[in-house]
């Protein structure tokens, strides 16, 4: 059955070179797009992946599927990534693992251990956090990235203020340039670099000789001392869908699906003076991404490669399968933001939701594929009963539970 699944996804996309982009989110994100690449999955579209290009929470599952290409010796074959596609029992070996390491609090020991000294030494925490990622997801290095599908963890160079490139070959950002060396580095960096996401991480700083840095275009007289210590900071700063490393055309992709999870832009003012300065600075990182939406949408439709986003906020309608418009709008999407631990209910809602989204978005994009009369399951059935998920949800939107904290499940 998963091979004539395949063969019939590949005769719908011939000759497609398809990248994913995860978005920025938290732990929320992770689980949400879990659920979406189970439904490309299912419809056969992983089957010809090309790239993931993720952001924060989007890395943070794009390091774990590395870890597990990386284990079962995936190189350079793309025949045998297919294979590996064809045969993987999904929920066994990716969704049930992944939500294991959802259930780890990578973020309230850190904050109450370095607190005292996080806005002054910031390297501190960030160095617990690549820790956390070693243990929890890999040990393994960029260098032994498969060749077979590309994998770009992003992150902000705020020194430059542009999107900094994680990948098997390359490490840095166009006007910094890229460090000779940096494969040897740790994916667990990368994925730290991605989702340091502030203030509650600080910047990650990358203290390396200005020459080991290779085709910087940035050529003013204070160059070797800004390479001296670039820093790095959550990749949603500059770029929360992922896209800017795939959307150009010399990056030849063919297709390009978007999972944004990012949290829904909320109709409201600020009640306080810092409520009203974090408003602000919102509404432009709204703005940005809407302005990089309209860019995508505009390409798309100009025929520069086949394209779909689905979002976390109601991307369903009232007439398709998945959760209700008032249970996404007042519960699913108000689920906060962070890296504490996640509960089980939490982790299979939004991973119900993701699948749910993912494909109500690819078959109206797409409605002529073959892919789309792939049969509909939700990965968790036992959670698509909503008024049991409202009972589950009521306290996820805090970013601090006793419940979560003290209790185990």
């Amino acid at each position: 059955m998963e091979n004539k699944k395949s063969e019939k996804a590949a005769k719908s996309t011939p000759d497609t070179s398809i990248a994913v982009c995860l978005s920025g989110g938290g732990y929320r994100s992770a689980l949400f797009h879990l659920g979406a690449l189970r439904r490309l999955h299912e419809l056969g579209i992983l089957h010809d992946l090309t790239a993931i290009s993720s952001v924060s929470g989007g890395s943070i599952l794009a390091g774990f599927l590395a870890d597990l290409l990386i284990s079962q010796n995936i190189g350079c074959d793309r025949k045998q990534l297919r294979q590996f596609f064809d045969n993987v029992n999904w929920e066994e070996t990716i969704s049930k693992p992944f939500r294991q390491v959802t259930k780890k609090d990578i973020r309230t020991r850190s904050v109450l251990f370095t607190l005292y000294k996080n806005f002054l030494f910031p390297q501190d925490r960030m160095e617990r956090l690549e820790k956390s990622y070693k243990q929890n997801i890999t040990e393994k290095t960029l260098k032994q990235l498969p060749e077979s599908l590309k994998f770009i963890f992003c992150a902000t160079d705020i020194t430059f203020g542009i999107n900094w490139e994680f990948t098997k070959h390359r490490v840095g950002s166009y006007m910094a340039g890229y460090i000779k060396g940096a494969e040897n580095w740790p994916i667990a960096r990368a994925i730290a670099a991605s989702s340091s996401f502030p203030p509650v991480f600080g910047p990650m700083q990358i203290k390396e000789d200005p020459a080991n840095y290779k085709k910087g275009r940035y050529k003013n007289e204070d160059k070797e001392k800004l390479l001296a210590k670039v820093s790095l900071t959550d990749g949603g700063v500059y770029d929360n869908l992922g896209i800017e490393p795939v959307w150009k055309k010399s990056s030849g992709y063919s297709m390009i699906l978007v999972s944004d999870a990012g949290a829904p832009f909320e109709f409201s003012t600020g009640k306080h003076y810092f409520s009203r300065l974090l408003r602000y600075s919102t509404v432009i990182t709204k703005q940005v991404e809407s302005l990089r939406k309209r860019y995508f949408y505009n390409l798309n439709h100009y025929k520069e490669y086949q394209g779909a986003i689905w979002q976390m906020k109601s991307t369903t309608d009232n007439h398709s399968a998945g959760y209700s418009k008032e249970l996404i709008d007042n519960y699913i999407s108000k689920v906060r933001t962070d890296l504490d631990r996640f509960l089980e209910a939490e982790a299979k809602v939004l991973e119900n939701h993701g699948y749910y989204s993912c494909d109500f978005i690819m078959n109206k994009n797409f409605p002529d594929m073959e892919t789309s009369k792939t049969e509909l399951k939700p990965p968790h059935s036992e959670w698509m009963d909503e008024d049991k998920v409202k009972v589950a949800l009521k306290n996820s939107h805090k970013r601090f539970c006793i419940s979560r904290l003290l209790f185990s499940e």
